[in-house]
């Protein structure tokens, strides 16, 4: 087993902005980098409080680590490949005893078991990080080269895929990622927004994507599921490992600056959206957060007028009409949770 803590040689970082480069490269960033000189003499307000949203530091250095692949991971020195013989249906996941084919051709639709049963995931979803699982096995740069060469694990590897997603209530469309609502999705979103564990395993079902080969799978499903909780609002309680957890699996910056914008789109409350670059947040003037003058906060109304909006649009283009007071608030049943998602923080790393 790799130890993760071990290169010492490696400089871990030590704040959220260091953890996080997708604004590196963005010139929109850069715009108001400094305030203005009558910024700079405007007095700060005693009774303004900084936003009550913050980022979790935990979950930034778990993605930043997985990201740059690890820096300080010193991998074992012999490898048996277990997780490759797995999909290879030459040996079971242990401690259960069950091969690869029998999950992929009887456990489709067994949701009960899918989700009362807590050892699979890590066979199905292997990782360079160990999980709760202790009878999993890490993947290592050499078996995942060995992996990515066999046409029968990555098929195999597909299939448990869209055996999730539809466990998820999505569907897989094509070969290439793209994704949506699954025939099932009414019953299974419910579901999915009350499961809050289940993030955890979407969280590692992605890291699982970028290390076999799937990164381009990512991007059509963090997409949809920020629309569902931001526009749809058919997942309210998974906005906040969405935003936290889910688009930083990504590893291309662009696509996560794309994802973000489309989020800050639709946030409510607009001011607690503390994603986005620094033109977004705001630049800090006279000791306090001070809006910049070109992109003027959103007011929570014309915010929630967007989000109607946009989910009669999406609606539309699914085939349904948008129900009369879209933009009414929410009942009880589907209100988002503030902070829903947070007592993942530091979980994720160790719950699976």
């Amino acid at each position: 087993m790799g130890n993760l803590l071990g290169g010492w040689r490696f400089k871990e970082p030590s704040t959220v902005e260091e953890c996080d480069s997708t604004w590196d490269t963005d010139s929109e960033s850069e715009e108001r980098a400094s305030p203005t000189e009558e910024d700079a003499h405007e007095p700060a307000d005693p009774q303004e409080t900084p936003p009550r949203a913050r980022r979790s530091f935990c979950a930034a250095k778990d993605l930043y680590k997985y990201r740059h692949s690890y820096p300080s991971y010193k991998e074992p020195r012999q490898s048996e490949f277990r997780n490759l013989r797995f999909y290879l249906n030459k040996v079971p996941l242990d401690p259960d005893g069950v091969y690869v084919e029998e999950i992929l051709t009887q456990w489709r639709g067994d949701y009960e078991k899918l989700e009362n049963n807590h050892t699979y995931i890590q066979w199905l979803f292997p990782l360079r990080e160990q999980g709760l699982n202790f009878y999993a096995q890490e993947l290592t740069q050499e078996e995942i080269k060995e992996f990515q060469g066999s046409r029968e694990a990555r098929r195999r590897f597909l299939q448990a895929y869209a055996l999730m997603l539809d466990f998820f209530g999505i569907k897989l469309l094509d070969k290439s990622g793209s994704v949506s609502r699954g025939p099932n999705w009414q019953d299974r979103f419910q579901h999915l927004n009350e499961s809050q564990h289940n993030y955890l395993r979407i969280t590692r079902i992605l890291k699982s994507l970028g290390e076999l080969g799937f990164e381009a799978f990512k991007m059509p499903l963090v997409r949809l599921l920020l629309e569902e909780a931001l526009v749809a609002g058919t997942l309210p309680n998974m906005r906040h490992s969405a935003l936290e957890y889910f688009v930083y699996t990504l590893r291309d910056r662009a696509q996560r600056r794309t994802l973000l914008r489309f989020a800050q789109r639709h946030y409510v409350p607009p001011e607690d959206f503390v994603w986005g670059p620094p033109r977004l947040r705001g630049v800090c003037v006279g000791g306090r957060q001070r809006p910049v003058k070109e992109e003027p906060a959103w007011s929570p109304s014309s915010a929630r007028a967007e989000v109607a909006k946009e989910q009669g649009t999406s609606l539309k283009r699914r085939g349904q009409e948008p129900s009369a007071g879209g933009d009414r608030k929410p009942s009880s049943s589907t209100r988002p949770l503030r902070g829903a998602g947070e007592w993942l923080q530091c979980a994720d790393t160790v719950a699976l």
